[in-house]
Order: C-alpha cells, then structure tokens, then sequence
C-alpha cells in the first residue's frame, strides 16, 4: 500500500508514524512505501537542545545540505529477503530544524507512476542538534525486492524531507545518488579430488544473480569469469585465465594439476551486479 509520512518536532526530536492509505491500482503504476513529504506539527518553546547553543541564529532559508544512504556504497538486494541500509542526513534553517528523513526513488520523475521509491524506517530515527540551525539525523531504509523490477537495478536518487522548529515543511528530491544491484553468487568445484600430477583437473561452477522479476536466482550469462589459483602456503590468488559464462551462467574449464592449492572463480562485476568471488575449492596433487 501507499504509505505517507508524518513527522512532529517536538522538543528537539523527530518523530516519524507511518499513515496507511489506499493503493494504487495495478493499471496506475507503482506505488511508494513512503511517500516523501511530511506533516509538521508546531513544536514546544524553550527547546533545550536550541537553548544549549546560547543564542537564535540570524535567519536563513530552510535547505537539505546532505544526504547519505549506505554511506554512499551500493546496495546489493537479493531475489526475496528485505535489505535494510543506513542513512544520514543534515538540514539548516535560522529558525533550527526539528527534523530530517531520507527517502530514495527511482524512475523518470517522483511524480510518475512508474516510480518507485522507499522511505525511512520510524523507529530507527536518531536526530542530534549540531548548532541552533543545523539538525543531523540517522536512520534506516529498507528495501523491498517484491516490490522491484530487474531494471531498477541502477543508480537511484536519494531525497531528503524536513520540518523547521516552526513547523515549516522542505525537502529535496535529490540531494545524492545511490547504486541499487542485484545481489550475485558464484560457486567452483575443481576435481577429481585427489589428482595425480600433470592430470587434468575440470573447474565448473555457475554465476547467479538476483531476478527480481522472478523472486529466484538466474544464471548471469555471457559474462567473464576469471579462474584463479593459489597454491598451498599463499596468502594471495593468481588468475590462471579467463572463462565466459554460458547461456545459463555456468563455467567449465580445465587445467593440468602442477601443486596442491585452492582454485575459485572470481567475477569484477557489473553496474548493476556486485563483484563477487566463490569459496575455493581446495585440490590435493600426488
């Protein structure tokens, strides 16, 4: 369902209550989990956060100054279970702020009803007071794969809303930006296991990535794969060569056992697919 936000500035502090409203319906679009925007209540006099800085600063025009989600790295979602990321943001007024909360959305325009976006979590609201105009507040937003197409996976915009201790609403459609991918798997079994020397050792395993679309994992095809290998005793891999995954994401190779070590698959990733590397597979040489 559509969800709309409403925020009170009471004493210094933020408080964030989620309001039901009626879906969309199928044929009108997308709908929000939050919808940016808040309902400012007038807040109490005498604040003490304001009062600690000693004076009432000279006035100035409400503005968003930053906005942070996921401490600016990409957020990878997986086909069904919820992710749930950090935000961080800070707004000014010369009249102090009561409050400021972070949604993000993705689409051609916030208004167009193939949009989609995902507001903060109320209970995770933590605000602090930096100076008689500035207000930080930290939070969480969760994201929700049952609600997301694949090509959502891109680099969405992240909004900010706030209310001035006098109870005056601004916000920011997009004050930063943060990268949403599909979340990726890879495996690798290297046999047979053990082998004897100057044999031929076959490495398969497959590259997945979430299908949102789907709710299920789907071979991530046509990609390249680098096989690497460390020996027993290194600290580090060495990429042997580079393998292409087939029209279903799997991998298959082979090579000619010279040492005991580990072998893995490791993939660089894409914009919308998180790098990603498989547990080794560890082959002992007679």
């Amino acid at each position: 369902m559509r969800i709309r936000a409403t925020v009170a500035a009471v004493s210094g502090a933020i408080v964030l209550s989620a309001l039901a409203v009626p879906a969309a319906q199928a044929d009108e679009g997308r709908s929000w989990t939050l919808e940016p925007g808040f309902t400012a209540v007038q807040p109490k006099s005498g604040d003490k956060g304001r009062q600690a800085f000693g004076a009432t600063a000279k006035a100035a025009a409400p503005k968003i100054t930053s906005a942070v989600v996921n401490a600016g790295k990409p957020i990878a979602v997986g086909p069904t279970a919820k992710k749930t990321v950090s935000f961080s943001a800070t707004a000014t007024a010369g009249v102090g702020v009561g409050g400021v909360a972070v949604f993000i959305w993705t689409g051609k325009s916030i208004d167009d009803k193939d949009s989609l976006g995902f507001g903060p979590n109320g209970k995770s609201l933590s605000c602090k007071v930096v100076s008689a105009t500035t207000t930080t507040c930290k939070g969480t937003i969760t994201l929700d794969p049952s609600a997301m197409i694949n090509s959502d996976a891109t680099s969405w915009r992240v909004g900010a809303a706030a209310v001035t201790e006098e109870g005056e609403e601004f916000d920011s459609e997009s004050v930063s930006k943060v990268r949403v991918q599909r979340f990726s798997k890879l495996t690798v079994n290297a046999s047979p296991e053990p082998v004897k020397k100057g044999k031929t050792i076959t490495v398969t395993g497959k590259l997945t990535r979430a299908n949102w679309d789907t709710g299920t994992y789907m071979g991530y095809t046509q990609q390249p794969v680098k096989l690497q290998f460390a020996k027993k005793g290194a600290k580090s891999y060495t990429t042997v060569k580079t393998v292409k995954t087939s029209s279903t994401g799997t991998l298959k190779t082979t090579v000619k056992a010279s040492a005991d070590g580990t072998w893995r698959y490791s993939f660089a990733g894409t914009p919308s697919t998180p790098a990603v590397s498989a547990t080794g597979d560890y082959v002992d040489v007679k």
